[in-house]
């Protein structure tokens, strides 16, 4: 099992004032102390924007590079995502990397609220999705989409359409899908051979069920601790494991547990004891 981490673990985030943000020296030091070996990229900015330099920062800690996650705006007919993704691109070409994992981004700041997809709007984000994966195997680099709540591709019957009716892999993000109204399990049961990466997630239920009727935010979601880790929550990774292994899957288990950080945390502790134990859990279903 490849297991690696992800910034958002200590509270590292693209939404803009998400708390406080560890620096990429702590964070990737505490990466490789609890055994990790691969990390993704974190939010653009996190690390250095210039390809070369970014490749000197996750070199210097010894990390494989995994890929990043990445927010495309691909519904707009009036915006074309091409550049940016190219410009991702060259990171990878000098730091190495194997995924562009791909959120379709409604254009709004937070994940708090997302406009609906007309049927133009999901057109165009078929097309732009398509040609963003053919400029990225060109590169050698995977795109493959990532259903996330708050995005344009969030509910489970938005993933499905999506799955349905295109030839795109999965980052099954086994959080985002439950939130999102899905039996994971049963998803990876009807698309284990779609998952080109895993971002695992252990979640607290009783809550992410208030995120579809509306009696939570995604962000008082964060804040109230609706993620867990690993074998502390709900999802039934056994189970998924299980499934996955069946279908020949050998990519990456990226450990995520999305938190809010008020403050820098002491020097010996916060974030990283989270980290281990999802480390040491997921690590024991191998």
């Amino acid at each position: 099992m490849k297991i690696a981490g992800a910034p958002i673990s200590w509270g590292v985030c693209e939404v803009p004032n998400w708390g406080y943000q560890m620096t990429p020296e702590r964070v990737l030091t505490e990466m490789k102390e609890i055994g990790l070996t691969a990390t993704e990229f974190g939010p653009q900015g996190w690390l250095p924007v210039d390809a070369e330099e970014r490749a000197a920062v996750v070199g210097r800690f010894g990390l494989k590079p995994v890929g990043s996650f990445f927010l495309a705006v691909m519904h707009d007919p009036g915006f074309d995502p091409i550049p940016q993704v190219e410009q991702e691109l060259k990171a990878f070409e000098a730091a190495g990397g194997e995924f562009l994992v791909l959120a379709a981004d409604s254009g709004q700041d937070g994940y708090d609220d997302r406009p609906e997809l007309d049927e133009e709007g999901w057109a165009t984000l078929f097309n732009n999705m398509s040609r963003i994966r053919e400029v990225c195997a060109a590169q050698g680099v995977t795109a493959c989409i990532h259903p996330h709540w708050g995005t344009m591709v969030q509910n489970v019957d938005e993933v499905e359409r999506v799955l349905d009716n295109s030839t795109v892999g999965l980052c099954l993000d086994t959080g985002h899908l439950t939130a999102g109204g899905a039996d994971v399990v049963e998803l990876v049961r009807k698309y284990a051979d779609r998952v080109d990466i895993v971002h695992a997630k252990d979640v607290n239920k009783a809550m992410t069920d208030k995120l579809l009727p509306g009696e939570l935010t995604w962000s008082e979601g964060i804040k109230g601790g609706m993620f867990t880790p690993i074998g502390q929550g709900d999802i039934d990774f056994a189970a998924i494991v299980g499934l996955l292994d069946s279908a020949g899957f050998d990519g990456y288990w990226v450990l995520e547990q999305d938190i809010m950080l008020d403050e820098e945390p002491p020097a010996d502790g916060g974030p990283v004891a989270n980290a281990k134990a999802s480390f040491e859990a997921l690590a024991a279903l191998a």
